[in-house]
């Protein structure tokens, strides 16, 4: 039956071949045969290949793709480093010191074993249950845990009350819970002992804390002062201010210091100001963090002379009078006081709102001035009574951080938090004289009178926080003196006091990297600078007399003489 298809193919195929030789000869189309090829086992991935392909690099900080828990806490591939010191292995980690397991507990009871391991080195183990190592179920000191036989916090907190309750003397235990029992006399004796000097605590402590609360009330403290010389007067009567008759001035010029020549170190913590004796310099005025004021003998022995105590905070800037005999202490502790150079006795104490961070008295009024952190600069009379203010100058928007007398004590420049400068017309406190203020402008919270022949500055040198001192003409018009200015030192951040010599060739300052700087003043090239204190040279200030002496003071305690 196959056959007669097979001659029909054929004979389909010759006709084909013999009508095509009118049209010409074509090509014959191949027939395209495809082949399957069979194999036995088909094709398997490599799951080794597999989590090769996607293992993640312990140093990459993203993945373009999202992989499994098992791929992304896989353990580290690789050497191991022989550093490596840590026994948690690497894929175990979930917190940057190693494992943290999560479980559920009231906080109560975390906060009793926190408690106890921190009071007695051991704690409940809250995972001894499933955990399977046997620990008894407690982490920490096994051995002091069974010396405490495993109590908590509170449990040997009562522990301990019950037996001292059960050691207490017999006789006052008897006399307290009232068992009716009859007391020897040496019982008795020992009881009413024991009750005196509970009652006699009970009313020192009473007493301290009413002191205190009258202290934090009022701000003020008692004054005290003590002398450290052998007499406070010599054979011919003379007082210990007393100015030496061999010391005199000369005109002679001034000359830069080389070296320290001396170091003061009586003050316990950093000295913030010091203030040469008026005229003379044969004292040295301190203040310091440690709540006291100091003056020192600088010619002869070169010793602490008296100590004044009367702040019980640190002391922020002292200033003395025109003649010696009195100065003026401001503190931290919003305290104010007038004191006796000489005796060492507080003549007035005043408190204010804002704590005072500059103190002046006034030459020829015997009137105290203090700028305050309450925006204020408050004027007292040691002569009236401590709770009368004489005047008070209002205008600053922050913080008044100095006082400074010009055009013959008739004028007070203040400078302030606020980036401003005032000068007012003293005893009018309604409105400034002159107000300056430009953008430029930083705060000064130091200034210093450049000093004249006839004693009344034409110059003032303004210590600004943008790391420069400024001059400021007062004699005729009060403005900026643009061509002058002394730049060099680091201040920012610090009060950092400015000085000049007495014939107003050199500028002195320190900074805030314990540095004293020395500029020339016609030039305002920097000549030297030398390394005084660790920490800042808050103060530096030029001998009134001697042409070549500075002092300085700074935060590490210390108050030094350089020659």
């Amino acid at each position: 039956e196959q056959a007669p298809a097979i001659w029909k193919m054929d004979a389909l195929t010759a006709y084909e071949s013999d009508g095509s030789n009118d049209s010409g000869k074509q090509p014959k189309k191949k027939v395209a045969v495809t082949t399957i090829s069979v194999r036995a086992a088909p094709e398997v991935g490599d799951p080794e290949n597999q989590v090769a392909k996607h293992m993640v690099h312990n140093a990459q900080k993203s993945v373009a793709y999202n992989p499994t828990y098992e791929q992304l806490w896989a353990p580290e591939q690789g050497p191991r480093n022989p550093n490596y010191r840590d026994g948690i292995t690497p894929g175990m980690r979930n917190h940057l010191m190693g494992s943290v397991e999560r479980t559920n507990i009231a906080d109560f009871h975390f906060e009793e074993q926190f408690q106890t391991f921190n009071s007695f080195g051991y704690a409940m183990d809250p995972s001894a249950a499933y955990s399977g190592h046997n620990s008894g179920g407690v982490v920490g000191d096994l051995k002091q845990h069974s010396e405490m036989k495993g109590r908590s916090v509170h449990q040997a907190t009562k522990r301990d009350a019950q037996k001292r309750k059960r050691d207490d003397d017999l006789a006052l235990q008897k006399a307290l819970q009232g068992r009716g029992t009859e007391l020897t006399e040496e019982e008795a004796a020992e009881v009413a002992k024991d009750m005196e000097a509970v009652q006699s605590k009970e009313e020192k402590e009473a007493a301290a804390k009413e002191e205190e609360k009258k202290r934090d009330k009022s701000g003020i403290i008692d004054a005290t002062s003590q002398f450290h010389g052998k007499k406070e007067t010599d054979y011919q009567g003379r007082t210990w201010i007393d100015v030496p008759s061999d010391l005199k001035a000369n005109d002679e010029q001034s000359y830069i210091p080389k070296q320290c020549v001396h170091t003061w170190s009586g003050h316990t913590k950093g000295v913030h100001a010091i203030r040469w004796f008026p005229g003379s310099g044969h004292l040295l005025l301190s203040c310091s963090m440690d709540c006291k004021v100091k003056i020192w003998d600088v010619y002869n022995n070169r010793k602490c002379m008296r100590t004044y105590t009367g702040h019980s905070k640190p002391v922020r800037d002292i200033c003395f009078s025109e003649d010696g005999r009195h100065f003026a202490s401001a503190g931290y502790d919003k305290v104010v006081r007038y004191w006796d150079t000489e005796t060492g006795q507080s003549i007035q104490a005043w408190s204010g709102k804002g704590i005072p961070y500059c103190v002046k008295i006034h030459p020829k009024d015997n009137c105290v001035l203090a700028g305050c952190s309450n925006k204020n600069l408050v004027q007292w009379d040691p002569r009236s009574p401590p709770d009368e203010t004489v005047q008070e100058y209002v205008q600053h928007l922050g913080s008044v951080n100095t006082c400074t007398f010009i055009d013959n004590f008739r004028r007070v420049v203040t400078t302030s938090d606020d980036k401003k400068l005032f000068l007012w017309e003293y005893g009018i406190g309604t409105a400034p004289m002159k107000h300056v203020s430009e953008p430029w402008m930083h705060s000064m919270p130091a200034v210093t009178s450049y000093p004249v022949e006839d004693g009344d500055p034409k110059n003032l040198l303004c210590q600004s926080l943008d790391n420069q001192i400024l001059v400021y003409a007062c004699a005729d018009r009060f403005k900026l003196n643009k061509k002058k200015h002394f730049v060099g030192h680091t201040i920012a951040g610090y009060a950092c006091q400015v000085g000049c010599s007495k014939d107003g060739k050199y500028v002195v300052s320190g900074d805030g990297d314990g540095r004293l700087w020395i500029w020339d003043w016609k030039s305002t090239k920097m000549y030297r600078k030398l390394k005084a204190h660790d920490g800042v040279c808050i103060g530096a200030i030029w001998h009134p007399i001697e042409q070549s002496k500075v002092a300085t003071c700074g935060w590490d305690g210390l108050i030094k003489f350089w020659d």
